[in-house]
């Protein structure tokens, strides 16, 4: 599990590197506007490719911490124990839905590559957005998937898991 975990960091590392990018994008094109009356040709495109692929790069972090929105209005007043597998069946199907997300996500992409889909400003190959989006898709489907099967759980501050404490089993 701490190989899946580590995996989602790189992943969140590369989708921050990606914002960034689209940062320095940013700035340097409105700083051409501003000051010297010329922008970067399609820097609107370029932001939106990497903001979607950004987007899919966070993830498997967010997954792997258990950072997605839970709406648990209902299930406040349950056991921990109808808690703890409330969220495992919850993994279950995100990561199922990862999965799915993951094959059209190729799919597309393939259709792209052999379309030759680009940017209508800039060109820009569209596959090339794909090929970031589905290993990462495919990345939260196995985090999501593992903390089902497994109950696996990013630790506390204190080194415990709420699940591992309503007795839901160790962490592994």
């Amino acid at each position: 599990m701490k190989t899946l975990h580590a995996m989602a960091r790189i992943s969140a590392v590369l989708a921050g590197a990606v914002l960034v990018a689209i940062t320095g994008l940013t700035v340097v094109s409105i700083a051409g506007r501003t000051f010297f009356e010329t922008a970067i040709v399609g820097d609107f495109e370029l932001a939106s490719f990497a903001a979607g692929a950004a987007v899919a790069l966070f993830m498997p972090y967010a997954q792997a911490r258990r950072a997605h929105i839970i709406v648990d209005f209902f299930t406040t007043k349950t056991s921990p124990k109808t808690r703890y597998r409330l969220d495992r069946f919850g993994e279950f199907t995100l990561g199922l839905v990862m999965l799915m997300l993951t094959w059209r996500i190729t799919l597309g992409g393939l259709n792209a590559f052999a379309s030759g889909a680009g940017s209508i400003m800039l060109g820009f190959p569209e596959w090339i957005v794909y090929a970031l989006m589905a290993p990462a898709m495919a990345l939260s489907a196995v985090i999501g998937l593992a903390q089902a099967a497994l109950g696996w759980h990013e630790p506390t501050q204190a080194g415990t898991d709420e699940a591992e404490s309503a007795g839901g089993g160790p962490m592994a």
